[in-house]
């Protein structure tokens, strides 16, 4: 059965999501008055809580969900929301989830000084209470993070990403913090090495199959997440549906292709033309069966951990994550 909503699998961690959204609420309030009223805004307009899902679901599947757990969800959230309103100031965008991002509304400056703010607060919250595997999880996926995007603008000013290269970026920029949550809501419980690497390991799975979906989104639906369709080609970027088409391509195809995406990207008979080019090379195609790949790497995976409530519920989470139409 597809699962388009996470309403039903809430319910197992609800009690524990409304804590962690109080102690949240705690960990980034300030003494001055601008950031309190931004951050009141950030929390307000937060998404899915899938990362905070995932930590507790990883904790309660592999121990017992308890102080550390909270800490690490927080730490999670904090270091996410930073590089969401960073990322918003280096891609100029004003709208995130159907709201006005943070530099819209109060400038650049003030965004990343709020991104280096909830940046401190997350590394003192792990500092404070001696986190320091957690924050070992995190820091690696945030360093992740930034590689991925770095290697995606060095190879969008060229425009000849690889499929493999492709991957090594979206296994950085997205699944290393999917990995991260697995691998620290794990940690938190006092689990060995090896089993937190296993979380990590699936996650990471989990976080490609994630992305591949985003990026069909960008082609198949008009859905309101400060993203609309053709998103991507405006923006240049070379995802795995327009990767694979162009490697089916004849070489007068694909220099046609490459050249309409260079010099008029932002036109909309461009984004037209490359939206049908993807659909008659079979490109979405393509790219479905890759996400289904990578979903069921991570359901083998969770296959081999012990029966419980919170595998089941993992296990609804991960077909949510293929099956969302936003």
């Amino acid at each position: 059965m597809a699962i388009k909503s996470l309403d039903i699998i809430r319910p197992i961690i609800g009690e524990e999501l409304d804590e962690f959204e109080v102690r949240f609420r705690d960990a980034m309030k300030s003494s001055v008055p601008l950031l309190d009223k931004i951050t009141y805004y950030l929390i307000k307009r937060r998404g899915k809580q899938l990362r905070p899902m995932l930590v507790f679901f990883s904790a309660g599947q592999n121990g017992k969900i308890n102080d550390s757990t909270y800490r690490a969800a927080a730490l999670i959230e904090l270091l996410h929301n930073a590089t969401l309103v960073h990322d918003d100031v280096v891609d100029d965008t004003y709208r995130r989830r159907g709201a006005f991002s943070i530099n819209a509304l109060w400038k650049n400056k003030v965004a990343v000084l709020v991104g280096d703010y909830m940046l401190s607060r997350g590394l003192l919250l792990a500092v404070h209470d001696k986190e320091f595997q957690l924050l070992e999880l995190v820091s690696t996926a945030v360093q992740k993070m930034s590689e991925g995007e770095l290697l995606q603008i060095e190879k969008t000013r060229k425009l000849n990403i690889t499929e493999s290269e492709y991957f090594e970026i979206i296994a950085n920029k997205t699944a290393s913090l999917v990995a991260a949550c697995c691998a620290s809501g794990t940690a938190s419980t006092g689990a060995n090495e090896e089993t937190v690497k296993q979380m990590w390991n699936m996650g990471e799975m989990l976080g490609i199959a994630f992305q591949i979906k985003d990026d069909l989104l960008d082609y198949e639906t008009e859905h309101d997440i400060g993203k609309p369709t053709g998103t991507d080609i405006k923006e240049k970027k070379l995802s795995l549906p327009l990767i694979f088409a162009l490697e089916q391509s004849s070489y007068l195809e694909k220099k046609n292709i490459i050249s309409r995406l260079k010099n008029k990207s932002g036109d909309k008979a461009t984004a037209k033309q490359i939206l049908e080019f993807v659909k008659e090379k079979k490109g979405l195609e393509y790219a479905r069966n890759k996400m289904y790949e990578y979903r069921e790497k991570s359901k083998v995976m969770l296959n081999e951990l012990p029966d419980s409530a919170y595998k089941t519920a993992f296990g609804q989470l991960i077909e949510f994550v293929t099956e969302r139409d936003k």
